[in-house]
């Protein structure tokens, strides 16, 4: 089989499409014929040294959508599609024509949804679900305020957070088109591009009469961390996900005390393939009955052009970037 392999650290010019021997499958395992696998911004890292505990050499890539080949009878020729903090860091990953993970490692494909889309969806719906439902417990009726809105987390922080019944607040330096907002179910967007960060927080307060957000997931970190905390109410919680700019933040921790604040690192490179297919699972009604949508696919490369899709997500894609084996174009 074809394959995208590293073995060191660098910039792309260290990938390289391989000829493997097709993986063979051991107990509980499955597998999967790979259709369609996006690129993520974490996928790029990884080659670059910025990720911990890869192992090399490697197949890197951790979303994808395919057809199960060989595996337990009851999931034979299944569409499904999976993702995990495991494949492509400590197993082979999906930027391959075939891939072997645990055979509880694989959810059933939601069947409106495409390969290409079903591939679009791991990591970003990933983060989405563990920071706002497993960690912060998001309820009906809450007030959410996001991050980085129009980025793939964010977007899927919006979705999740209506789906969920509750309403949200966007924050973002781009501005978003007024029929994109109605699209989205979005209550107030703030553009902090002038970095005013006050500003932001007045709004916020304004909007709430005072009482301030029940959670806020920032996908940005950084000079936006302490602006989030600020802008919760009593009993809120912040859900953080990566700091741009600067690992370290500071915050009045007498306001955090005296609010009875919570704050939740995610991390989705500690979900394996099985736990993480647990959590497609979950999130599968959600895209069957179209109140969740996968980000759009703006780019489909044959894997023997992989380094050429890689280096269109490395400065930032504005959507998914997908490999499609040539067999499967």
């Amino acid at each position: 089989m074809k394959a995208l392999r590293f073995d060191r650290f660098g910039d792309l010019s260290v990938l390289r499409i391989q000829e493997l021997p097709t993986p063979q499958i051991g107990n509980d395992e499955v597998a999967v014929r790979i259709h369609a696998a996006s690129i993520n911004p974490s996928d790029v890292k990884n080659i670059q040294g910025h990720m911990e505990g890869t192992t090399l050499p490697k197949t890197p890539g951790r979303d994808f959508a395919g057809v199960v080949v060989s595996g337990p009878p009851e999931l034979t020729k299944k569409e499904i599609f999976g993702t995990g903090g495991d494949v492509g860091f400590t197993r082979d990953g999906s930027h391959a024509e075939f891939i072997v993970v645990p055979a509880q490692g694989v959810a059933l494909k939601p069947k409106r949804l495409s390969m290409e889309e079903a591939a679009s969806i791991g990591v970003n719906y990933l983060a989405a679900y563990i920071g706002l439902v497993q960690r912060a417990g998001v309820r009906s009726g809450e007030l959410v305020l996001v991050t980085g809105a129009s980025g793939g987390v964010g977007t899927a922080v919006i979705q999740l957070a209506r789906w969920k019944g509750a309403s949200v607040i966007a924050v973002d330096r781009r501005t978003l088109l007024p029929e994109k907002l109605l699209e989205q179910g979005i209550e107030l967007q703030i553009d902090v591009n002038s970095q005013d960060y006050e500003a932001m927080i007045s709004q916020v307060r304004e909007f709430t009469s005072g009482k301030g957000a029940n959670i806020t997931f920032d996908c940005v970190g950084g000079p936006l961390f302490d602006p989030c905390i600020r802008s919760l109410g009593q009993l809120g919680r912040q859900v953080n996900i990566v700091s741009v700019g600067t690992r370290r933040v500071a915050f009045d921790l007498t306001d955090f005390y005296h609010l009875q604040l919570t704050l939740y690192g995610v991390d989705t490179r500690a979900y394996d393939t099985v736990a993480s297919a647990e959590i497609l699972r979950q999130l599968t009604p959600g895209f069957e009955s179209g109140a969740l949508r996968p980000a759009p696919v703006v780019s489909r490369y044959p894997l023997d052009r992989a380094v050429d899709a890689y280096r269109e997500v490395d400065p930032g894609a504005k959507g998914k970037v997908v490999l499609v084996p040539t067999g499967n174009m």
